[in-house]
């Protein structure tokens, strides 16, 4: 077959080039400090969407830096209680979504927490400066900062914030959290359950934000990662502080999280992504201590892959 990637022997081998900073571990560990001391102010806003079988709420918290952020929540009607609740994170520019695509679930008897990011195209709060959405250059915001200013950082606590609170539900069954989500949602998913390792299971797929070196040594800093060449072309065209630009992109390198998750996992990978080469998901994925498993397609990019949906429910109904 055609490659775009290294061959899958080595797919499977793969480390990742991107530098991981020294002080990583303490990073995260004083953003979850941050995070945890702040003061969520949960807000739950009946929806004018309603269905006979679930209750949708529009769900409001306070993240780190005091960004509100919005997620939508689905309840399912006369299930049983404690049942278990899947977080979604959508893809990069992207939102929450319709209500309509969440009642899957619901109609298992799953809760859905679906979070729009800060920033981008729903409605939480990027304040970093400006209200409003900024939409796009979130992989650069901060890079000019200190490492504790990077956008991405606030996200990620963002979905661990979120999980926390499905957790701490009152008709969610704490044993039973999960997360999923493709592309930037695939690598929140990993975000969320590698900083709230309570969640139980995780189906990432294709995840973003791994391995950017790696992104930029394929000459694949286009499409998503258009905004790695466009930092360089602008802030430094000789690339005189390359090494410390990776570097600083290094304690947002999901790879380098990715060793905290405690759920099971269950990721998907195209071997013909050119949105997010093949090689800086296994990055990730190779790093992985939990049970695992990886379903590879080897025709598809980074695209709908047959079968991904169905195979994510059996998933979670599997506990």
């Amino acid at each position: 077959m055609p490659l775009v990637d290294m061959p899958l022997e080595k797919l499977k081998e793969y480390q990742g080039i991107n530098p991981r900073p020294a002080d990583f571990d303490a990073y995260w560990d004083r953003a979850i400090a941050e995070m945890r001391a702040v003061d969520p102010q949960v807000e739950m806003v009946r929806s004018s969407f309603q269905t006979p079988q679930a209750d949708c709420f529009d769900l409001y918290f306070t993240g780190v830096r005091g960004a509100r952020i919005h997620a939508k929540y689905v309840r399912p009607k006369n299930v049983s209680e404690p049942h278990p609740a899947v977080v979604l994170f959508h893809g990069y520019t992207g939102s929450a979504g319709d209500w309509s695509d969440k009642l899957a679930y619901a109609s298992l008897g799953f809760s859905v927490l679906a979070m729009d990011c800060r920033g981008q195209g729903g409605t939480s709060e990027d304040v970093g400066g400006v209200k409003g959405n900024t939409h796009h250059g979130h992989i650069i915001r901060g890079l000019d900062d200190q490492p504790d200013n990077l956008l991405f950082r606030h996200i990620y606590l963002d979905t661990a914030q979120l999980a926390g609170i499905a957790l701490g539900l009152p008709e969610v069954d704490p044993e039973r959290v999960y997360a999923a989500g493709g592309s930037q949602g695939g690598a929140l998913t990993i975000a969320c359950a590698a900083l709230e390792p309570r969640v139980k299971k995780l189906a990432p797929v294709y995840p973003f934000l791994c391995d950017y070196k790696r992104t930029w040594q394929m000459d694949l800093a286009k499409d998503a990662y258009q905004e790695l060449r466009t930092y360089f072309r602008h802030f430094d065209p000789l690339h005189e502080r390359e090494d410390e630009i990776f570097e600083k992109l290094g304690y947002i390198d999901l790879q380098y999280l990715a060793n905290r998750i405690r759920g099971d996992v269950l990721m998907f990978v195209g071997l013909m992504d050119t949105i997010c080469p093949p090689s800086t998901q296994f990055a990730a994925y190779n790093k992985i201590t939990a049970p695992k498993q990886l379903a590879i397609y080897p025709d598809f990019g980074h695209e709908g892959l047959p079968g991904s949906g169905d195979r994510t429910i059996q998933f979670f109904l599997n506990s």
